[in-house]
């Protein structure tokens, strides 16, 4: 998918994808991060919120494109759904699987890191962990790196036809904390700009994430109250500063 094309298109067209919901429309040239430029498209395995979007960038349309994203996009949902039962078979609470995919939602975002500006190494995303259920990534160069239990920053390397699976905050308050949101941020060297794209499952608007009985138990007491999602995005969009802003939100300790 030929993301350039769209990214040098004019910034007050690419501010025209706008969404009441946070982090769900256009990100670009933030004062904290001034390399990072990203744009969303809700729902994008359906084929008519892809050609809104489409039209929104091309009033004349990019058939191209739009056939593309939307095919990509039903792949990647195929996968993320793959994945998720994966997740649940291995926690033992698989009948489940049916109730989260018919509250699933997603958001496919395309992301530019523009080049610094010199050899040196800059910022292009801070350090966060995501907060939907499951994040699928592609990066064409490296940039992406990971924190590991013990504090320390590695790089994921892009490997050819592979994506970068992340567990997001969603997810692990639904596991009670049995499944771990990875912290990650991008960090750019050299002289090329960085494409990449994701697909994020996210809670339906209005979805509850509560926590399961069955991951509850005297080994595993219960970590978090219930979570409106959509409540939850614009807490932590009003916090930014807060490190753990899960816990202080919906922790029970």
């Amino acid at each position: 998918m030929e993301l350039k094309e769209m990214f040098d298109l004019p910034d007050e067209t690419k501010e025209k994808n706008v969404s009441s919901k946070p982090y769900h429309g256009y990100i670009g040239k933030a004062k904290e991060v001034p390399l990072y430029e990203s744009l969303g498209v809700h729902n994008a395995p359906n084929l008519d919120q892809v050609e809104a979007f489409t039209n929104l960038m091309w009033p004349n349309g990019n058939p191209a494109f739009c056939q593309t994203l939307n095919s990509m996009a039903k792949r990647i949902q195929e996968l993320e759904g793959i994945v998720r039962k994966m997740i649940l078979q291995n926690l033992g609470v698989e009948n489940y699987y049916d109730p989260h995919i018919e509250n699933n939602d997603s958001v496919f975002r395309v992301m530019k890191y523009k080049a610094p500006n010199s050899d040196d190494s800059a910022v292009g995303l801070l350090a966060h962990e995501d907060k939907n259920i499951i994040t699928i990534l592609y990066q064409d160069i490296q940039g992406l790196e990971l924190l590991s239990k013990e504090g320390q920053w590695f790089r994921v390397l892009p490997k050819p036809g592979t994506f970068t699976v992340f567990a997001g905050e969603a997810l692990m308050a639904w596991s009670n904390g049995r499944i771990h949101a990875a912290k990650h941020r991008v960090i750019m060297q050299g002289g090329k700009d960085r494409y990449s794209y994701a697909f994020f499952s996210t809670p339906k608007e209005g979805a509850v994430v509560e926590i399961p009985k069955e991951l509850v138990d005297n080994e595993h007491p219960l970590l978090f109250r219930p979570v409106n999602y959509l409540d939850f995005l614009r807490f932590f969009q009003a916090n930014l500063h807060l490190d753990n802003p899960l816990e202080i939100y919906a922790g029970t300790v």
